[in-house]
């Protein structure tokens, strides 16, 4: 009877997750995704996985970054199935209205692609109560751009081009600043369609971040969430760009690497000043990442990266995801739970799987704080 019992509650978790996925892909701009918690049953509960389950327990709501939306489907995939009776519900909106539903507490943790800002940590006070929230980096990867240009299946461009790009200032494909990069590529006489995230996207603040320090001159706008440019078209989340981009002869487009690979969508290689231009790959992108530094004081791990390296083989257009938790003030129900779950992300187990989705692995020493912070939790 007990093997039984443990097969139905298997069987209902995993009966969860397939709603939860449900959830997040039909309802992306809500945060409206409760279901009801599942019995909890605690402890390890499959000999095969390494996932401590401790004493997670019933639902967990979070919410946030859609460019981290596929590392977050294969962690909540593998812990939902070695801990029964727990829900994992991550809805993939955007950082903004990831940290806003944070600062609100209507969520366990967030996910941002941008760090908070002061006025952020002091809004989370307010939910936090006895202490504020922090960034833990769990997820790197490359920003692709990706681009749909029918008979161009190899391009380069290089900072001061995208700048122009997607501001406007370059609208053809056969631009003479594009045609420079790529000797020998036959570029068509084809109006370039940009596209921008239409909701605040930590993805686009790490854009602009890169662009305004590898291409200062060419790019004035402050690095925000907000798109700041004129011109060009919007589509909302990652995967909505992505769309656009795969169906749009001509588009240019930005998002992490998983849905260029998952939708078999060309990228392009960034000219940094190196030997050669550097292709969009997570291996690159660790090189990049590798020379980041905290610059983030107490619990918080906010990282300083260098958008400039001209590293061998380092892609320089690279974001960092973090979870947004408090550091102390998260809520009894939810602490325990969060606490199993982000273990996990940050476990060994938990980043090897990140390149199977086009994702880079947290560097290890930097990763060694994120799990000590993670069991500090209180």
């Amino acid at each position: 009877m007990k093997l039984q019992r443990k097969n139905r509650l298997r069987a209902t978790a995993l009966g969860a997750l397939a709603v939860s996925g449900a959830l997040v892909l039909t309802a992306c701009g809500s945060d409206d995704n409760s279901a009801g918690d599942a019995p909890s049953t605690g402890g390890k509960t499959t000999a095969a996985s390494s996932i401590d389950c401790g004493k997670a327990k019933g639902q967990l709501r979070a919410s946030g970054s859609s460019a981290q939306k596929n590392a977050m489907d294969l962690w909540v995939k593998n812990y939902m199935a070695a801990c029964s009776g727990v829900e994992i519900n991550y809805n993939s909106s955007s950082s903004g209205e990831g940290i806003v539903a944070f600062n609100q507490g209507t969520v366990g943790f967030a996910g941002s692609d941008s760090a908070l800002k002061p006025e952020e940590v002091a809004e989370s006070k307010k939910s936090c109560k006895t202490g504020q929230g922090i960034n833990l980096p769990m997820v790197g990867g490359p920003v692709a751009v990706g681009y749909n240009l029918e008979g161009v299946d190899k391009l380069t461009l290089d900072a001061p081009t995208l700048a122009k790009i997607f501001d406007t200032k370059i609208k053809k494909w056969n631009d003479p600043a594009i045609a420079k990069l790529n000797d020998g590529v036959k570029l068509p006489d084809k109006a370039i369609q940009a596209f921008h995230r239409s909701e605040d996207s930590g993805t686009t603040q790490n854009l602009g971040k890169y662009l305004g320090a590898a291409a200062p001159n060419d790019w004035k706008y402050e690095a925000e969430k907000k798109w700041p440019a004129p011109g060009g078209q919007a589509a909302s989340g990652s995967s909505g760009i992505a769309a656009q981009v795969k169906q749009v002869d001509g588009a240019i487009g930005y998002f992490e690497l998983s849905y260029a690979k998952s939708q078999s969508i060309s990228t392009v290689a960034i000219n940094t000043g190196g030997s050669a231009p550097a292709e969009a790959t997570s291996e690159n992108a660790s090189k990049a990442i590798a020379a980041a530094k905290i610059k983030g004081t107490g619990k918080d791990l906010a990282l300083d990266l260098d958008y400039t390296t001209k590293a061998e083989g380092a892609y320089p257009l690279v974001l960092v995801t973090y979870e947004v938790v408090c550091d102390t003030g998260n809520k009894p129900e939810t602490l325990d739970t969060v606490k199993s779950f982000l273990s996990y992300a940050a476990s060994d187990d938990g980043q090897k799987i990140l390149t199977e989705a086009g994702y880079a692995p947290i560097p290890a020493e930097i990763n060694a704080k994120v799990r000590e912070t993670v069991n500090s939790l209180s």
